[in-house]
């Protein structure tokens, strides 16, 4: 009875309680986290549509422009697929293409024959040096941004002139063409150029930066002015926003993996997720370094120990442990017994001839005693303990 009731005083097994305190720090920072994430999206749920969206009133969006564009008569319609904005072709249409880069080459080639002689206008916005050649040949993208985003207009195009300084910065152009304007110049490059098709009255415009078009840019500088000059010369606007579900994009030639369908902001916030969890695994994990004693918050007896210990070798069967424990133990005090240093009280050929000659050869074949195989079984190993505790007690023995 009383060994049953220290079993179960003394186990070490975590409790409910146990498991509960110390997880709920954990538990309560997961809630404030869902929670704030919850209200965060219910916040920012109404009117979000994503950047340079005529829908969006967020600062990257694009309502404002489209609000002042339907005070002028212009009607602004989004589309998000490529045979929707292939239809809407018309001399009295603008295409404003949002992310041309995103489009595939096919897209691309097929956008640009759509609208080559519709006799409307083309706004390409931030298009780069892939998409650019395919959808305005004979313009080329520099690979080398501009440094400032203010910029004079520099041209003869009355659109810039009207509207002087504007958020044009971003992506230069160059050109073959004679008869382009060549506007808003970085280090002699264009980040607005027109391309005029005179038979047609159309044209194609390459803007280097979305920043006119945006929401919380759109009261600077000339970028309203500009911006409602190259968006209203037709009564009709057509608004394209590129998405990777439209099944245009799914030709076989122009197949992308998953990886590059993956925005690199998402990988980066992968690495940086891993980065936290090395370091929170470092947070939580034992401190490095050698152990350090620490006084023990109450007194146990020395027993209490020894038959702890012998319950986890009796519970793993580890005879040989126990028993070269014992072996060990009884070597170390007999040695100073017989004249032995302890440093050499586990070497057979110091210890045994000591012992022999202490005994005057009479005892037991101390070899197989001190030096043996492990037992068998808990009998031999309680037989092994006896026998060490008789040749004990004969080496004290005055």
């Amino acid at each position: 009875m009383t060994t049953e009731a220290t079993l179960a005083s003394t186990s070490a097994s975590p409790t409910a309680r146990h498991v509960w305190t110390r997880a709920r720090g954990i538990a309560l920072a997961l809630v404030v986290l869902l929670a704030g994430a919850v209200a965060i999206a219910v916040v920012r749920s109404d009117a979000r549509h994503g950047e340079l969206d005529p829908r969006s009133a967020d600062p990257g969006g694009s309502r404002a422009v489209a609000e002042l564009l339907a005070d002028r008569g212009v009607d602004t319609r989004v589309v998000t697929t490529l045979d929707e904005a292939a239809i809407a072709a018309g001399p009295d249409t603008s295409l404003l293409v949002a992310a041309p880069d995103l489009l595939t080459p096919a897209q691309q080639t097929r956008l640009h024959a759509a609208f080559a002689d519709s006799g409307g206008r083309t706004v390409l916005v931030a298009s780069g040096s892939a998409s650019v050649e395919r959808l305005a040949p004979g313009v080329t993208a520099d690979p080398a941004t501009s440094l400032g985003s203010t910029l004079a207009p520099d041209c003869a195009l009355p659109a810039a002139r009207r509207a002087g300084t504007a958020d044009t910065g971003g992506v230069r152009y160059t050109t073959t063409h004679l008869g382009a304007d060549a506007c808003y110049p970085s280090e002699r490059l264009a980040t607005l150029l027109r391309l005029p098709d005179e038979k047609r009255n159309g044209d194609t415009i390459a803007l280097g930066a979305p920043d006119i078009l945006l929401n919380d840019r759109l009261d600077e500088q000339g970028n309203a002015s500009l911006a409602l000059q190259l968006l209203g010369s037709r009564p009709h606007l057509v608004w394209y926003l590129p998405s990777l579900s439209d099944t245009s994009a799914n030709g076989t030639d122009d197949e992308r993996s998953f990886f590059d369908l993956l925005p690199s902001g998402w990988l980066w916030g992968t690495l940086q997720l891993f980065v936290a969890a090395a370091l929170a695994a470092l947070w939580r994990a034992r401190r490095l370094g050698p152990l350090v004693p620490e006084k023990l918050p109450v007194a146990i007896r020395a027993s209490e120990t020894a038959e702890g210990r012998a319950r986890l070798y009796r519970k793993t069967d580890a005879r040989d442990r126990a028993a070269d424990a014992l072996r060990s133990t009884t070597r170390t005090r007999l040695a100073p017994l017989v004249g032995v240093p302890v440093t050499q009280a586990h070497t057979p050929e110091a210890l045994l001839p000591a012992l022999s000659a202490h005994l005057h050869g009479v005892g037991q074949d101390q070899h197989a005693l001190l030096f043996g195989p492990p037992p068998s079984d808990d009998a031999a190993l309680i037989a092994l303990a006896d026998r060490l505790d008789a040749l004990e007690r004969e080496v004290r023995r005055p």
